[in-house]
């Protein structure tokens, strides 16, 4: 995973400081907002890389208002997007919430500009998930990290986890890049100098002793960059074990490193950060569905519900166990991590149907919302108990897929050999490759095709927002997501439904403090990220959502500590 051999990690041991923050992903915010405050900071981390489920990320953040979006001068932004959040998160959440998340936002961004060298860029056009709804942006709020130089963390760069978006050759890819390599035949003038400058920045860079990545690697590179120069200790390998508490505040914790137990003792607080659930099967099945696939998380491997577990033990409430950032993908390889399907579900010349053979969705809609169709069929008894997507020889010569088969490359032996992927010439043949009812499928195609040429998808109306349309083509005319599908070289490749990681967890408040079952606050304990219940319901409001609350709600933890009087034992 890493590029050199990891540096010596450093020794757990009794110590008091004034917060503690367990998780490495978006928790290092709170670290670097709580040094800059003059408090003592430590972050321990369960695996011995730092970075966890977010340097897995696309890294992009989801923070209206801040300084690199074309609203960060308009006095209006804030409350269009506060009427967005009303609309779109609704009774799933408490609307304080979003409100401290909006009060909040750009101060943090601030304060990560001023704590650490990254600079942030405004991924424009990429609109918001629920663009039609009150409020929403069609050209987007979601910003992400330039490319970054990871040589800047020096021996520590060993120590930065690996990233899941790849280039075949060095070169960073940024969330913004990604649209446009996926279109690279289809735009060139517009996709070439893109992919030009990235091998420049990638290749260039190396010539000069600079490695620059991108996505959320970059995110986390930068921050730790921050945590490193602010003299901020990190132990990795290191695993809570319990909160310690006096008198119902909690004053410290337990925690293990290499079999041996240490108590961390804490004046301010504990902001606990490390993820949810994600890989931990026996809690997704009993609070999710019984039919989700065995680890196909896209989550850190080490996101196993620990923080979550610990904070119960000490009192906490529990709320939205049942969400997750849902991601439909391509079905794994034995021993093999999913691959995700993002641009690939809007591009046209494709649909997508279930073990009937027919749609049951708007394959371009945001991945999230397509995870909870599957769960809402799961639970009312009609699951989907297969999924592929449908796509013809012209699609494979045009686009990427799972960002890594390039147009006209022959999909991988192994897909067919395990049964991901069947061709064939006919719908029906198609159909009796995959195990799906020919005659239904035949119907399926047929219709499809029809409703295409007519100019629009009557059935779930794929390609009638501006979301549908930002990874659709450009070049299609009319629809950017619709064309119909010409049989003599078809495909189906076979889905699964994945996530980015679950978002329910500890139910905290407006200033991130964890909460009892009678709504009082756990004094000396915050959760922010995947281990406390999504600030935004059962929503995804934009590209970065589950990023830019973590950053947020780390930076709102550190100043309320800040602001007490130190907890006493």
């Amino acid at each position: 995973m890493a590029l050199n051999k990891l540096p010596p990690k450093t020794t757990a041991r009794d110590c008091t400081v004034d917060l503690l923050v367990v998780g490495s992903g978006t928790g290092m915010a709170s670290a670097l907002a709580a040094h800059e405050q003059g408090l003592s900071a430590l972050i321990i981390e369960k695996s011995e890389y730092v970075g966890g489920s977010t340097a897995l990320s696309g890294g992009a953040f989801w923070i209206p208002g801040n300084p690199a979006l074309d609203e960060a001068s308009d006095s209006d932004a804030l409350t269009r997007a506060r009427r967005y959040l009303r609309a779109v998160v609704g009774d799933d959440a408490p609307p304080e919430l979003s409100d401290a998340f909006l009060r909040n936002g750009i101060a943090t961004v601030e304060m990560l500009l001023r704590t650490t060298p990254m600079k942030f860029v405004w991924a424009k056009g990429y609109s918001d998930y629920h663009p039609t709804e009150p409020g929403g942006r069609d050209e987007g709020r979601t910003c992400e990290c330039k490319p970054y130089n990871a040589r800047r963390l020096g021996k520590e760069r060993a120590r930065l986890r690996s990233g899941s978006m790849k280039a075949p050759i060095p070169m960073p890819v940024t969330g913004a890049d990604y649209k446009w390599m996926n279109l690279m035949l289809k735009k060139p003038l517009k996709a070439v100098p893109r992919i030009a400058l990235r091998l420049i920045q990638g290749i260039g860079g190396m010539a000069i002793g600079r490695e620059y990545i991108s996505a959320g690697q970059a995110l986390v590179a930068g921050m730790y960059t921050g945590v490193l120069e602010a003299g901020i200790p990190t132990w990795t390998e290191t695993r809570l074990v319990r909160l310690v508490t006096t008198d119902g505040k909690v004053t410290g914790a337990v925690v293990s490193q290499d079999g041996t137990e240490h108590t961390v003792t804490t004046r301010r607080g504990v902001v606990l950060a490390a993820g949810g659930f994600d890989h931990e099967m026996e809690l997704r099945r009993k609070y999710q569905s019984e039919r989700l696939g065995q680890n196909i998380s896209l989550g850190a491997d080490t996101n196993t519900g620990d923080a979550i577990v610990v904070g119960q033990d000490a009192g906490a409430a529990i709320a939205l166990m049942d969400q997750a950032w849902w991601y439909p993908a391509v079905s794994p390889l034995p021993d093999a991590e999913p691959l995700h399907l993002l641009a690939e579900r809007s591009l046209p010349g494709s649909f997508i149907v279930d073990q009937t053979g027919r749609r049951f969705i708007n394959e371009s809609v945001d991945y999230m919302t397509f995870g909870q169709r599957w769960l809402e069929r799961d639970r009312a008894g009609d699951p989907v108990e297969e999924m592929w997507l449908v796509f013809d020889q012209e699609y494979r010569d045009s686009y990427t897929l799972t960002g890594q088969v390039f147009p006209r490359q022959p999909l991988p032996d192994s897909w067919y050999e395990n049964g991901i992927a069947y061709t064939a010439a006919t719908p029906e043949e198609l159909a009796r490759k995959a195990g799906l009812p020919e005659a239904a499928f035949k119907e399926q195609f047929e219709r499809f095709n029809t409703q295409v040429i007519a100019g629009r998808d009557g059935d779930f109306g794929r390609g009638e927002n501006a979301y549908d349309n930002y990874y659709g083509d450009p070049t299609n005319r009319p629809n950017p997501n619709l064309r119909a599908l010409q049989p003599g070289s078809l495909y189906a490749v076979r889905m699964t439904l994945s996530d980015l990681g679950t978002c329910g967890g500890l139910q905290t408040d407006a200033n991130a403090r964890v909460l009892r079952e009678d709504g009082a606050a756990i004094e000396g304990l915050y959760a922010v990220g995947n281990t406390s219940a999504n600030a935004f319901g059962k929503t995804y409001p934009g590209a970065g959502g589950t990023i830019g609350q973590g950053l947020v709600f780390g930076y709102v933890a550190a100043h309320h500590a800040a602001s007490l009087a130190p907890i006493t034992a």
